[in-house]
């Protein structure tokens, strides 16, 4: 197995899981290292927050010995307030400690952080600095393509990174104009891989073991890092890492087993968050998993209002009763 470094860090060159607000959480995050997921990054967490000792961001921190190597991912727009979250959040003894420079979210970017510090490349610069004078452990950044389609800057701003001092990179291939689609730049990322010496993760639009095996070929990336395409389907981290082991193609797992992995991931979420956050939480996940069944629409509606574990099993137990005879698909 090929592996890369960051830092001391080292990663196997299959595939890794992108830091995903809202849904990336420890209990997805656990059950994508048990298919094989070779990275992850946790759910990203103000660095106003951690300095001002708010108990929720502290919450988005948990890094775990079953998540390793595991990064804690901060945001903000402020070099010394970032600096200062980076070292409370060695607390927690991340492997790596990644700033967010490419969430597109109103309420981030809007504030200054995230996106928004593609237009800003000289204060993305001095925010790594800072940062990785801070800390022990390697700083890492994820930005995307540029602000809209006039300001494509991501092979500056990438340059600029590493000059900071930044060991990794990871390029999102939209700009925060495009959100989440159209589909990616493959170019852009091919860009960056080329201007920069350090290792750079390809991010966007990879659902497939094809698709991991094609950003690989297309943009030299150094890895693959798999956000939205791994929700409701984690085991796409088992048949990237197998094929990179030996060359097989694995199948898609078979219905009862995709409901079991969905009960094991809620499961999990309920131990670590308690069942009334988590199920509510487990709406969102749980529709992922019923897309392309038959009845999804009816399953999804079930999905929606899930209050219990036991509603879980249930819609688990429709979607088999009314997939029986696709339960191999």
């Amino acid at each position: 197995m090929e592996y890369i470094t960051i830092g001391n860090v080292k990663i196997d060159k299959t595939a890794t899981l992108a830091p995903m607000a809202g849904v990336g959480d420890r209990a997805f995050r656990q059950v994508c290292k048990e298919f094989g997921c070779a990275y992850v990054v946790g759910e990203m967490a103000s660095s106003k927050g951690l300095t001002y000792s708010d108990r929720k961001t502290k919450s988005l921190l948990t890094v775990t010995d079953r998540e390793r190597p595991m990064a804690v991912q901060l945001f903000g727009d402020e070099p010394a307030t970032l600096a200062e979250a980076a070292r409370r959040a060695m607390e927690f003894d991340p492997d790596i400690i990644d700033i967010n420079m490419g969430c597109p979210a109103p309420k981030v970017a809007g504030n200054g952080g995230g996106s928004a510090l593609m237009k800003h490349p000289k204060l993305a610069g001095e925010i790594v600095a800072a940062v990785v004078k801070a800390v022990p452990v390697p700083v890492t950044a994820k930005f995307r393509k540029g602000w809209d389609e006039e300001h494509v800057n991501a092979v500056e701003f990438a340059q600029i990174l590493e000059g900071a001092g930044a060991a990794a990179l990871t390029i999102h291939g939209r700009t925060r104009q495009q959100m989440y689609s159209p589909p990616v730049d493959i170019g852009i990322i091919r860009q960056v891989k080329e201007a920069v010496s350090i290792p750079v993760f390809g991010n966007g639009d990879v659902t497939s073991l094809e698709g991991a095996l094609a950003l690989y070929e297309e943009t030299g990336c150094d890895c693959v890092a798999i956000g939205r395409g791994a929700l409701g389907r984690p085991w796409i981290f088992a048949q990237i890492r197998r094929y990179f082991e030996d060359g097989t193609v694995l199948p898609e797992p078979d219905l009862p087993q995709k409901m079991e992995t969905m009960l094991h991931q809620m499961q999990l979420a309920c131990e670590y968050k308690g069942e009334y956050t988590a199920m509510r939480e487990a709406r969102r996940h749980c529709a992922y998993y019923m897309h392309g069944l038959r009845g999804a629409a009816s399953l999804r509606r079930m999905a929606g209002s899930l209050r219990e574990f036991a509603d879980a099993q249930r819609l688990a137990e429709e979607a088999l009763r009314l997939n029986l005879d696709t339960a191999d698909q």
